[in-house]
C-alpha cells in the first residue's frame, strides 16, 4: 500500500504518519508508537526516495520567486535572497533559485523540485488566499516557510509584514489630514497581502464614518503602468479622489505619473502613499511617503525558521507577523481645492465666456 492508504487504515493524516515514520518531534510518543507498530504489522515501508528527501539528503533548499513579479531587478527579491544566504552560510545547505513564468505554471515548478528530489525544503512568498502550493506542500509533508499568511491553512511556518496596517494606517493618515475622497490602488486581491490592505482601508473608513465607495478601489498589476492606468481611471471620475493609498511602491510611482499627466501635482493636488519602501521612492519628486518593509531581515528570519523546522520544531511555533512603520516624506498632505485638468479648465472657461456674453 502507499502512504495514503496506510494513513487511511490508521485514520490519521498523511502528514502525521509521515512525521511519525521520520521521527519528528512534533508527533506525540503515543502516535509515533502506534504508527511504527502498524507499519511493522502491515509490512509498510515508505518510498525510499521520499525518505531520503525528508532526511535532508539533497542538502539543497529552493528559493522560489513567485509570479506575477519574477524580475530580480526588484529590490524586494534581492534583499530577501541576501537575507536567506546570510542565514544559510554555515548551515551546510546550498540555495537554488527557481521561478515560474505565470501564476498558473508555478505549481508545476514546485512539483518538479519535489518529485525529482532536487530539494529538501522551500522558501517562497506572495501567498494567495487560496494557495495550491501550500496545500500541496502540506499534503506531501515537505518542509517550507512562506512569506505571508493564507486562508488555505494556518498550519505552516511564515513571516509576514502586516499589510492590514498599510491599508488602515495609510487611509487613517489621509483622514486625519482632512481628506474624505480617498482611493485604494492595490494588487489583485487573490494575493493575501492585497486582501489585507483592502480590509484595513475599509476599517479606517468605518472608524471615521466615511462612506465606502467601491468606485475608489482599483485592483491593478504590480507595475508603474498599472498604477498610472489606475490613476487615469480614478481622476476621470465625476468626483475624483483627493488622496490615493497604494499597496505597493511601484504602483504608487505609476499613480504619481498618472496624476502628473492630468496637469495635477502629486503631493500637492493629490496625496499619494505607497506600501513597501522601494529605494527609488526617496529620490522621486515629491519623495514618496510609504511603509517600512524589512525584506532582508525577513529573508534571514525565514531561512532560520526553515532550519528550525527541519530540526523538528512545530509549525505553530514558527509564525511571525511584523507591523510596518509609516515613513513620512513629501507625497502626502492635506487636501486643497480640487485642481481641474487642462481639458476641464478649458470647458469651464468656455462656460464662463458664454455666461458673460449672455
Amino acid at each position: 500500500m502507499n502512504i495514503q492508504e496506510f494513513a487511511a487504515t490508521l485514520k490519521l493524516s498523511v502528514s502525521t504518519v509521515s512525521k511519525a515514520l521520520n521521527g519528528r518531534e512534533d508527533v506525540s510518543p503515543e502516535t509515533r508508537k502506534r504508527v511504527l507498530e502498524a507499519a511493522e504489522r502491515h509490512g509498510f515501508s515508505p518510498d525510499p526516495a521520499a525518505r531520503r528527501l525528508r532526511r535532508q539528503s539533497a542538502d539543497t533548499i529552493a528559493f522560489v520567486v513567485s509570479a506575477p513579479q519574477t524580475s530580480f531587478a526588484h529590490p524586494f527579491f534581492l534583499d530577501m535572497l541576501m537575507g536567506v544566504n546570510d542565514a544559510m552560510d554555515n548551515s551546510g545547505y546550498q540555495v537554488i533559485v527557481a521561478s515560474a513564468r505565470s501564476v498558473e505554471a508555478e505549481i508545476d515548478v514546485f512539483k518538479r523540485l519535489i518529485e525529482r528530489q532536487r530539494v529538501d525544503a522551500l522558501l517562497f512568498g506572495r501567498t494567495r488566499r487560496q494557495d495550491e502550493r501550500i496545500a500541496y506542500l502540506l499534503e506531501r509533508d515537505i518542509p517550507f516557510v512562506a512569506f505571508g499568511r493564507s486562508e488555505t491553512s494556518s498550519d505552516y511556518p511564515y513571516v509576514d509584514i502586516d499589510h492590514h496596517v498599510v491599508g488602515r494606517a495609510g487611509c487613517a493618515r489621509f483622514i486625519a489630514l482632512g481628506h474624505r475622497r480617498i482611493a485604494l490602488v492595490h494588487a489583485p486581491e487573490y494575493l493575501m497581502f492585497s486582501h489585507f490592505e483592502h480590509e484595513g482601508y475599509a476599517e479606517a473608513l468605518r472608524a471615521a464614518r466615511v462612506k465606502y465607495d467601491p468606485s475608489l478601489c482599483v485592483e491593478t498589476a504590480i507595475s508603474e503602468e498599472g498604477g498610472a492606468e489606475a490613476a487615469r481611471r480614478l481622476l476621470a471620475l465625476a468626483d475624483p479622489p483627493t488622496a490615493i493609498v497604494c499597496g505597493h511602491d511601484l504602483i504608487a510611482l505609476g499613480v504619481m505619473r498618472g496624476v502628473a499627466e492630468t496637469g495635477r501635482v502629486p503631493g500637492r493636488d493629490i496625496g499619494v502613499i505607497g506600501g513597501d519602501n522601494h529605494p527609488i521612492g526617496r529620490y522621486v519628486q515629491p519623495s514618496l511617503t510609504t511603509f517600512s518593509a524589512e525584506t532582508h531581515r525577513a529573508g534571514k528570519r525565514m531561512a532560520e525558521m526553515l532550519l528550525e523546522r527541519l530540526a523538528g520544531k512545530p509549525a505553530q511555533d514558527l509564525q511571525e507577523v511584523w507591523a510596518p512603520e509609516l515613513i513620512v516624506r513629501a507625497s502626502d498632505g492635506p487636501p486643497r481645492a480640487q485642481t481641474a485638468s487642462p481639458a476641464q479648465s478649458k470647458a469651464s472657461s468656455s462656460r464662463r465666456s458664454r455666461t458673460l456674453q449672455a
